[in-house]
């Protein structure tokens, strides 16, 4: 392994705090009496606290030097004084310990008291430390220049989703993302259980799968020598449930597609399914809008967010506007009654991409993907879907050829999907056989698959029954203002990290990573040497340095000379 030079140093240092017999790494409990938070909140003049956490910087004066700790609560104001740490004749806690083998980002535990500073900083005194934890690597340091300018900063998207860890330390805003999330799932656990309905886990290897139209990871059980698939829904499961008397189940649930990646889809994310017996999907808008005012306002205590331009209002009641009038409304063209050859070639005329793997549930909602959805800015239930596209939803029990089934959109997304259920056995199996046919056509989103067992469930009796799936990845994502589903993931899905040449970076190399860093695009040689302000000599040797690195790379199209990341 190819050490920095930094690393190479606190290796150094780790070192001698073993031959000073002082353990790195040490088992034992280290109780803590307070946290950052609670010391500023209960705030009281020569108070004995004991506190643990991450050393985040330091200006050490002699014999003195004030620091910041921070703990999962934030951060506060330390203040090491060499007698006070060191009463006796021996200084080597601080002079040696302290000042030279301790670095930024080592984790260590604090006993002191607190004061205020003259400038009214509230501190605490230290009277005594613990190393808890040797960080080994150095955290990226911001720094700012004369001008107000951040260097350094711990902002590669990239890097930060890659190292979350990192991430956190550095950027502690970016916990408040995680920390609405989880208050988003207790939000709704709590609007769900106190209606009355119950929460169930179902399988995640599934035999069939089932429950939507998506292309399934597929895996192989040893002992029972078959394929098993990562379930892409849990909707047939949680009917099953249904069928066996629950009157109402729900579950957040792992699921697993085989497809694209971009800014709002990772082959792992999280659903949230509910099925409610003796309700339709009438009651279900009504259930829905309620639900989701209620989340948005103990995620954000405001039933409004903002996402980029646009500031949402999750108030209800929502508008309702059925598919065919959508179409119409922003194409201007029918889809009643209209034939599959029919579909194909108004898709086909208004530019967009067709095949002949497409049916028209297909057509259908590309037609109204690509020229509806991004009208639909505050959330909106488009309503009555054809029911080609809706092989789980029961018919229409008024509009021929459509079904009673609602997606909810959100700044042009769709971020619920909802149906008055099929129950009716006979022509589910007819619905499944359509879509066996779609599969064997072509159509590698169509279900490949019968699931027997979930008809056999049916012809015992299902009640009628509503059922409900939200994204709750998307959803958090319009609750904090993120377009990037990546910012909502602890650990997203990466490409597999490329092994690059670890090299101690001078401050001349990371003035040109700071501006290639700046934009996406591959910029003009020139144009990042003039940025930079560097002189020739320095210039041309570092941006040798990152280049034969393979951090920086340089190509010539159309003979001028451009430069990106590598």
């Amino acid at each position: 392994m190819q050490l920095s030079e930094q690393e190479i140093i606190r290796r150094e240092k780790l070192n001698k705090l073993v031959e000073m017999g002082i353990n790195a790494f040490p088992a034992e409990e280290y109780v803590i009496t307070d946290t950052t938070e609670s010391i500023k909140q209960n705030f009281s003049e020569s108070k004995q606290v004991k506190i643990a956490g991450r050393l985040m910087s330091r200006r050490i004066q002699g014999k003195a030097s004030f620091a910041e700790l921070q703990d999962s609560t934030g951060r506060i104001q330390i203040y090491f004084n060499r007698d006070e740490i060191c009463a006796g004749e021996d200084k080597t806690l601080y002079n040696e310990v302290y000042k030279h083998l301790l670095d930024i980002g080592d984790i260590i535990g604090i006993e002191g008291e607190l004061f205020t500073t003259q400038v009214g900083e509230k501190t605490v005194l230290v009277k005594n430390f613990t190393l808890l934890t040797k960080a080994l690597r150095p955290l990226p340091q911001a720094k700012t220049d004369e001008n107000g300018v951040v260097h350094d900063a711990f902002n590669d998207a990239e890097l930060r989703y890659r190292q979350r860890y990192v991430d956190l330390t550095v950027n502690p805003h970016v916990k408040e993302i995680f920390v609405k999330r989880t208050k988003l799932f207790n939000a709704m656990r709590t609007f769900f259980n106190d209606a009355g309905y119950f929460e169930v886990e179902t399988p995640i290897l599934q035999s069939i799968p089932g429950g939507a139209a998506a292309r399934p990871f597929i895996t192989h059980h040893n002992a029972l020598d078959i394929p098993l698939y990562l379930r892409i829904a849990n909707e047939l499961y949680l009917k099953r449930l249904i069928v066996g008397g629950f009157d109402g189940v729900y579950e957040f649930s792992k699921n697993f597609r085989n497809e694209g990646m971009d800014r709002t889809h990772n082959p792992e994310f999280t659903a949230m399914e509910i099925y409610v017996a003796y309700k339709d999907y009438n009651w279900m808008m009504d259930f829905t809008e309620k639900l989701l005012e209620f989340c948005a306002t103990s995620v954000n205590g405001s039933s409004e967010s903002v996402f980029g331009e646009h500031t949402i209002s999750w108030k209800a009641p929502y508008p309702r506007v059925s598919m065919t009038e959508a179409i119409l409304k922003y194409t201007g063209f029918d889809i009643t009654g209209k034939s599959e050859q029919e579909l194909f070639d108004f898709a086909k005329s208004i530019g967009i991409e067709v095949n002949e793997t497409m049916g028209k549930g297909k057509l259908i909602d590309e037609i109204f993907g690509e020229k509806c959805e991004g009208n639909f800015i505050q959330p909106t239930f488009i309503t009555d879907y054809p029911v080609e596209m809706s092989p789980l939803t029961k018919k229409h029990r008024s509009k021929e050829g459509l079904t009673e089934r609602f997606e909810l959109m959100v700044c042009g997304k769709e971020i619920a999907n909802a149906y008055s259920e099929l129950n009716d056995p006979i022509d589910q199996r007819e619905r499944f056989e359509e879509q066996l046919k779609l599969s064997e056509k072509g159509d590698d989103e169509a279900t490949g698959f019968i699931d027997e067992d979930f008809l056999r469930a049916l012809e015992y009796g299902m009640p009628p029954t509503s059922g409900l799936g939200i994204g709750m990845d998307r959803l958090i994502m319009f609750l904090t203002n993120n377009p990037s589903i990546q910012e909502v993931l602890f650990f997203p899905q990466m490409k597999p990290e490329k092994a690059t040449p670890q090299i101690e970076l001078g401050d001349d190399e990371k003035v040109i990573l700071e501006i290639l860093g700046s934009q996406e695009e591959p910029m003009e040689l020139n144009e990042v040497k003039n940025r930079s302000h560097l002189s020739g000599k320095k210039w041309d040797k570092a941006s040798k340095t990152l280049t034969k690195a393979g951090i920086a790379k340089v190509e010539k199209i159309d003979e001028v000379l451009w430069m990106k990341m590598a």
